[in-house]
């Protein structure tokens, strides 16, 4: 064998053994991190539940489709807004499925069904919406996380400046009877009343009901200084137009938590002008995180973004700041969830951290509607925290 040869073979059998340390035998990828998106994609909240898939999946993306490392797997139901179905449909993901984390929901009876599943199976549980007060209060748990807000936060914030900047003293809540409008009327009333505002009244329907006329006639009677409402979606789109037409938008002013006008505006067209709305989101901000995740949203799904969406952007930060903390591992639980408790989220809202209870400590908004956008008016209270009454985590 002449030199050169021999100088080929010994090259040949360094590059195999070095590739066998590196490739050990029977060497695997880390496994997937199962995420089971629990989410409304039919009926009146299904374009709120595509808009918070949306955003989740934008975040991972931007990530090169991995969080701390490791590939993302979804599974997903269709929650259907239905309480009665919320727990079949969590088992669904966490016993069939076998997800390391539930990502849902949008209606707060159905969170509600989530959380007590996810406490019982020891599931991790990011809700990237459904605001239901008891979810960081009595089922506060160290498994259980949310991105989006208390129905508490936006409602308190709203009756504040509904006493203090507006100077109203009257006013007459309305709502449809489930726990999250329940919440946010309540929430409101306990800010207005704590400036020296008075709630004459307290309206409600069954969900989903948006046959409105009779409380019109009602609010048109009573004669308050001022209505607020807790709607979303397809209801928050009739409610508007039904005020407007009622002729009562230019007597007696109209409010409400921010999803009254976030990803409605289009449908309820020239009956929203004007409106002002509390939320921990608004159009106008001039964060650059901002700036850069709607450009980013627009352009992947040739769509503007909403609070939805942020929601579920930030609900996989959250899950990344976990798994981060944990060297990727999602069955390291303590770890993953001391680093979602101690994240540090640079949300398209502006930054926020986690509460003892797991909710963010935000900055809410006042916001107009002008040329069918929520406008930034002013910071109506800076970083609002849920009180999470009857927590004991």
């Amino acid at each position: 064998m002449n030199a050169s040869k021999r100088k080929f073979t010994v090259l040949a059998a360094a590059l195999m053994a070095a590739s066998c340390l590196t490739v050990p035998a029977g060497a695997q990828a880390p496994a997937k991190v199962k995420v089971g998106l629990m989410l409304p994609y039919t009926g009146t909240y299904s374009a709120l539940g595509t808009a918070i898939e949306n955003g989740f999946r934008l975040y991972v993306q931007e990530q090169g489709g991995k969080l701390a490392g490791r590939e993302i797997e979804y599974f997903k139901v269709d929650d259907e807004s239905d309480p009665a179905k919320g727990s079949d449909n969590a088992n669904k993901l966490v016993k069939r499925d076998q997800v390391d984390v539930l990502v849902g929901t949008v209606h707060s009876g159905v969170a509600m069904a989530m959380a007590k599943v996810a406490k019982d199976n020891k599931t991790l549980l990011i809700i990237p919406n459904a605001g239901a007060d008891d979810v960081t209060g009595p089922l506060c748990a160290p498994n259980i996380f949310r991105s989006s807000f208390s129905n508490w936060q936006p409602a308190y914030a709203m009756g504040l400046v509904a006493a203090t900047q507006l100077k109203h003293k009257t006013a007459v809540t309305l709502s449809w009877k489930y726990a999250a409008g329940d919440e946010s009327t309540n929430g409101f009333k306990e800010g207005f009343e704590s400036k020296g505002g008075k709630v004459v009244k307290q309206l409600n329907l069954p969900f989903p009901n948006v046959e409105f006329q009779a409380l019109l006639t009602e609010i048109a009677a009573l004669k308050p200084d001022a209505v607020y409402v807790f709607f979303a979606g397809g209801g928050a789109v009739k409610f508007v137009k039904d005020y407007a037409a009622a002729g009562l938008k230019d007597k007696i002013p109209l409010y409400g938590a921010g999803f009254l006008t976030d990803g409605t505006l289009e449908a309820q067209g020239a009956a929203a002008d004007g409106l002002l709305t509390t939320l921990h989101y608004a159009d106008g901000l001039t964060l650059p995180k901002d700036k850069a995740f709607r450009a980013d949203y627009a352009k992947t799904y040739k769509l503007q973004p909403d609070v939805y969406a942020v929601q579920g952007y930030d609900a996989a930060q959250l899950l990344a700041a976990g798994l981060k903390a944990a060297g990727g591992d999602i069955s390291k639980r303590d770890a993953v969830v001391k680093g979602m408790e101690q994240a540090k989220i640079d949300s398209p809202r502006g930054p926020f951290t986690m509460s003892k209870a797991h909710n963010p400590i935000q900055d809410i908004y006042l916001r107009k509607v002008e040329n069918k956008t929520n406008q930034l008016v002013s910071v109506a209270v800076k970083a609002l925290a849920d009180p999470a009454r009857g927590c004991r985590m």
